[in-house]
Protein backbone atom coordinates (compact mmCIF):
# COMPACT_ATOMS: atom_id res chain seq x y z
CA UNK A 1 0.00 0.00 0.00
CA UNK A 2 1.33 3.76 -0.58
CA UNK A 3 3.38 5.11 2.43
CA UNK A 4 2.14 6.32 5.34
CA UNK A 5 3.29 9.54 7.16
CA UNK A 6 3.96 9.08 11.02
CA UNK A 7 3.64 12.66 11.18
CA UNK A 8 0.39 13.02 10.48
CA UNK A 9 -1.40 9.49 11.23
CA UNK A 10 -3.03 7.94 13.86
CA UNK A 11 -3.81 4.50 15.23
CA UNK A 12 -7.78 3.94 16.32
CA UNK A 13 -8.50 0.86 18.78
CA UNK A 14 -12.13 0.26 18.66
CA UNK A 15 -14.59 -1.64 21.05
CA UNK A 16 -12.05 -4.06 21.36
CA UNK A 17 -13.04 -4.63 24.94
CA UNK A 18 -14.04 -7.99 27.43
CA UNK A 19 -17.83 -7.89 26.60
CA UNK A 20 -17.56 -6.89 22.65
CA UNK A 21 -15.28 -10.05 21.38
CA UNK A 22 -13.93 -12.31 24.45
CA UNK A 23 -15.29 -15.20 26.11
CA UNK A 24 -17.66 -14.80 29.22
CA UNK A 25 -18.48 -11.34 27.89
CA UNK A 26 -21.94 -9.97 27.30
CA UNK A 27 -21.98 -10.93 23.71
CA UNK A 28 -20.22 -14.42 23.87
CA UNK A 29 -23.17 -16.12 22.16
CA UNK A 30 -22.90 -13.82 19.21
CA UNK A 31 -19.53 -15.61 17.59
CA UNK A 32 -17.55 -12.46 18.18
CA UNK A 33 -15.24 -14.25 20.16
CA UNK A 34 -14.50 -16.96 17.51
CA UNK A 35 -14.05 -14.61 14.83
CA UNK A 36 -11.46 -12.77 17.34
CA UNK A 37 -9.53 -15.57 17.97
CA UNK A 38 -9.27 -16.54 13.98
CA UNK A 39 -8.60 -13.07 13.06
CA UNK A 40 -5.98 -12.92 15.75
CA UNK A 41 -6.88 -9.65 16.16
CA UNK A 42 -5.53 -8.93 20.12
CA UNK A 43 -2.32 -9.90 19.01
CA UNK A 44 -2.35 -8.47 15.31
CA UNK A 45 -3.73 -4.99 16.76
CA UNK A 46 -0.98 -4.66 20.09
CA UNK A 47 1.82 -5.57 17.10
CA UNK A 48 0.19 -2.86 15.14
CA UNK A 49 0.11 -0.69 18.31
CA UNK A 50 3.87 -1.16 19.09
CA UNK A 51 5.00 -0.25 15.61
CA UNK A 52 2.99 2.86 15.55
CA UNK A 53 4.07 4.04 19.46
CA UNK A 54 7.49 3.37 18.07
CA UNK A 55 7.12 5.24 15.05
CA UNK A 56 5.57 8.41 16.84
CA UNK A 57 2.26 7.69 15.66
CA UNK A 58 -0.57 8.28 18.63
CA UNK A 59 -2.61 5.48 19.59
CA UNK A 60 -6.57 6.09 21.04
CA UNK A 61 -8.29 3.95 22.44
CA UNK A 62 -12.31 4.00 21.92
CA UNK A 63 -14.43 2.39 24.21
CA UNK A 64 -18.22 2.08 24.27
CA UNK A 65 -19.03 2.90 28.12
CA UNK A 66 -22.58 3.17 29.81
CA UNK A 67 -23.61 3.58 33.14
CA UNK A 68 -25.34 1.41 35.51
CA UNK A 69 -28.80 0.35 34.31
CA UNK A 70 -28.01 2.22 30.81
CA UNK A 71 -28.89 5.52 32.14
CA UNK A 72 -28.84 8.20 29.54
CA UNK A 73 -28.67 5.15 26.41
CA UNK A 74 -30.71 6.02 23.92
CA UNK A 75 -32.66 2.54 22.95
CA UNK A 76 -33.77 3.58 19.49
CA UNK A 77 -32.41 0.56 17.78
CA UNK A 78 -31.71 -3.51 18.48
CA UNK A 79 -27.84 -2.71 18.84
CA UNK A 80 -28.35 -0.03 21.88
CA UNK A 81 -31.53 -2.50 23.04
CA UNK A 82 -29.05 -5.43 23.52
CA UNK A 83 -26.45 -3.15 25.38
CA UNK A 84 -28.93 -2.61 28.11
CA UNK A 85 -30.78 -6.20 28.16
CA UNK A 86 -27.35 -7.30 28.28
CA UNK A 87 -26.21 -5.24 30.97
CA UNK A 88 -22.96 -4.65 29.01
CA UNK A 89 -20.30 -2.16 28.73
CA UNK A 90 -21.35 -0.97 32.51
CA UNK A 91 -18.41 1.44 33.75
CA UNK A 92 -16.07 0.30 35.70
CA UNK A 93 -16.51 -3.37 35.08
CA UNK A 94 -14.56 -6.47 33.28
CA UNK A 95 -16.68 -5.84 30.45
CA UNK A 96 -15.96 -2.34 29.62
CA UNK A 97 -12.53 -3.08 30.15
CA UNK A 98 -10.30 -3.67 27.33
CA UNK A 99 -9.21 -7.42 26.31
CA UNK A 100 -5.60 -7.92 28.00
CA UNK A 101 -2.66 -6.62 25.80
CA UNK A 102 -4.56 -4.03 24.78
CA UNK A 103 -4.80 -1.57 27.57
CA UNK A 104 -3.40 1.89 27.28
CA UNK A 105 0.00 2.88 27.64
CA UNK A 106 1.64 6.01 28.61
CA UNK A 107 0.78 8.79 25.81
CA UNK A 108 -2.17 6.83 24.46
CA UNK A 109 -5.36 8.35 24.35
CA UNK A 110 -8.80 7.38 25.40
CA UNK A 111 -12.19 8.15 23.89
CA UNK A 112 -15.38 7.25 25.26
CA UNK A 113 -18.82 7.18 22.82
CA UNK A 114 -22.59 5.86 23.52
CA UNK A 115 -23.23 5.34 19.52
CA UNK A 116 -21.67 2.95 17.34
CA UNK A 117 -19.48 5.91 15.48
CA UNK A 118 -16.28 6.82 17.08
CA UNK A 119 -17.19 10.32 15.84
CA UNK A 120 -20.50 10.73 17.03
CA UNK A 121 -21.07 13.10 20.14
CA UNK A 122 -17.27 12.23 21.29
CA UNK A 123 -13.83 14.12 21.28
CA UNK A 124 -12.43 12.48 18.31
CA UNK A 125 -12.67 14.88 15.78
CA UNK A 126 -11.45 17.58 17.59
CA UNK A 127 -8.60 15.49 19.33
CA UNK A 128 -7.36 13.91 15.72
CA UNK A 129 -7.16 17.56 14.27
CA UNK A 130 -4.99 19.30 17.49
CA UNK A 131 -2.89 16.13 16.24
CA UNK A 132 -2.29 17.15 12.96
CA UNK A 133 -3.97 13.82 11.94
CA UNK A 134 -4.95 13.18 8.13
CA UNK A 135 -4.83 9.22 8.13
CA UNK A 136 -6.85 7.62 10.66
CA UNK A 137 -5.61 3.70 10.72
CA UNK A 138 -8.70 1.79 12.12
CA UNK A 139 -8.44 -1.10 14.08
CA UNK A 140 -11.00 -2.66 16.31
CA UNK A 141 -14.59 -4.59 16.30
CA UNK A 142 -17.06 -5.15 15.07
CA UNK A 143 -15.85 -4.82 11.37
CA UNK A 144 -19.83 -4.51 9.70
CA UNK A 145 -20.76 -1.99 12.69
CA UNK A 146 -18.45 0.74 14.58
CA UNK A 147 -15.27 0.09 12.20
CA UNK A 148 -17.33 0.56 9.18
CA UNK A 149 -19.46 3.66 10.40
CA UNK A 150 -16.63 5.35 11.41
CA UNK A 151 -14.65 4.95 8.71
CA UNK A 152 -17.63 6.09 6.81
CA UNK A 153 -17.26 9.05 8.86
CA UNK A 154 -13.40 9.57 8.57
CA UNK A 155 -13.96 9.57 5.04
CA UNK A 156 -16.80 12.61 5.41
CA UNK A 157 -14.45 14.09 7.62
CA UNK A 158 -11.55 14.05 5.42
CA UNK A 159 -9.63 12.16 6.16
CA UNK A 160 -7.37 9.27 4.82
CA UNK A 161 -9.15 5.83 6.41
CA UNK A 162 -6.93 3.00 6.76
CA UNK A 163 -9.27 -0.25 7.93
CA UNK A 164 -6.84 -3.26 9.30
CA UNK A 165 -8.24 -6.64 7.66
CA UNK A 166 -6.86 -8.99 10.51
CA UNK A 167 -6.74 -5.76 12.93
CA UNK A 168 -10.57 -6.04 12.88
CA UNK A 169 -12.91 -8.86 13.95
CA UNK A 170 -16.82 -9.35 13.67
CA UNK A 171 -19.09 -12.03 14.61
CA UNK A 172 -18.25 -14.04 11.41
CA UNK A 173 -16.29 -14.43 8.33
CA UNK A 174 -19.28 -13.61 6.55
CA UNK A 175 -19.76 -10.14 7.54
CA UNK A 176 -16.14 -9.62 7.79
CA UNK A 177 -15.95 -10.26 4.05
CA UNK A 178 -19.24 -7.80 3.32
CA UNK A 179 -17.76 -5.18 5.56
CA UNK A 180 -14.38 -5.26 4.01
CA UNK A 181 -14.86 -6.84 0.95
CA UNK A 182 -18.12 -4.59 -0.47
CA UNK A 183 -19.02 -2.05 2.20
CA UNK A 184 -15.52 -0.30 2.68
CA UNK A 185 -14.60 -0.10 -1.11
CA UNK A 186 -14.65 3.80 -2.07
CA UNK A 187 -14.45 4.32 1.65
CA UNK A 188 -11.19 3.23 2.81
CA UNK A 189 -7.65 1.27 1.97
CA UNK A 190 -8.09 -1.73 3.63
CA UNK A 191 -4.50 -4.12 4.22
CA UNK A 192 -3.21 -6.45 7.25
CA UNK A 193 -1.49 -4.63 10.22
CA UNK A 194 1.86 -6.00 8.98
CA UNK A 195 1.04 -4.15 5.53
CA UNK A 196 -0.13 -1.01 7.09
CA UNK A 197 3.40 -0.75 10.09
CA UNK A 198 5.50 -1.16 6.62
CA UNK A 199 3.71 1.67 5.01
CA UNK A 200 4.87 3.90 7.89
CA UNK A 201 8.07 2.37 7.68
CA UNK A 202 8.26 0.46 11.24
Amino acid sequence: MDRIDPQSAALVIQDLQNDVMIEGGAFADSGAPEHARSQNVVENVAGLAAACRKAGVPVIHIWYVVEEGAAGLKLNAPLFEGVESANALVRGTWGAAPADGLEPQPGDHVVEKMRMNGFYDTRLDILLRGLGVETLIITGAWTNMSIEHTARHAADAGYRAVVASDGTSTVSEEWQNAALSYAMQNVAAVATCAEIAGALGA
